[in-house]
């Protein structure tokens, strides 16, 4: 199976709807093809059956035979993508650092890093009890070793 041709008749194929990004390309066992396709708003189910018709219809199945399935992340997936964060502002997400985890509301992207807002409860300064206080961090992208959108039902 000739990589490159698959890597560009993908390619192709996104150039035709600048909204589409490609996740992940990969080549398993026995000619299978896995293509993970992401959007800025989502990826209808006819973006994912043009796309996979777009490289399907250029390769030779007389020649090699092959697999092909093309998809969009599942929604456990972690966050690969900057474009990925853009979609899930006002989304819950899980972000993991070498030191620390966090948890909170992506309320900004940047090219820099990702501003997450929460509430926490926490001991008064002076008095006994909790007072609810509102946190927010700014996490560098080289930084993230995993983000995570919370699944909230």
């Amino acid at each position: 199976m000739d990589q490159n041709k698959v890597k560009q008749l993908v390619d192709d194929a996104l150039s035709e709807n600048e909204t589409l990004f490609l996740i992940d390309l990969t080549f398993g066992a026995e000619g299978s093809i896995k293509v993970i396709v992401d959007g800025d708003s989502g990826v209808p189910l006819s973006e994912c059956i043009r796309i996979s018709r777009g490289v399907e219809h250029n390769l030779d199945r007389e020649i090699e035979d092959f697999s092909l399935e093309v998809t969009t992340p599942n929604v456990t997936d972690p966050i690969i993508d900057r474009r990925q964060y853009n979609k899930n502002i006002d989304r819950t997400l899980q972000v993991k650092t070498a030191e620390d985890r966090f948890e909170g509301k992506l309320i900004e992207i940047t090219d820099e890093g990702i501003t997450l807002f929460w509430k926490a409860r926490e001991p008064k300064p002076i008095g006994k009890g909790k007072v609810t206080v509102e946190k927010q961090q700014t996490i560098p992208l080289s930084e993230i070793k995993e983000a995570k959108v919370k699944i909230i039902f």
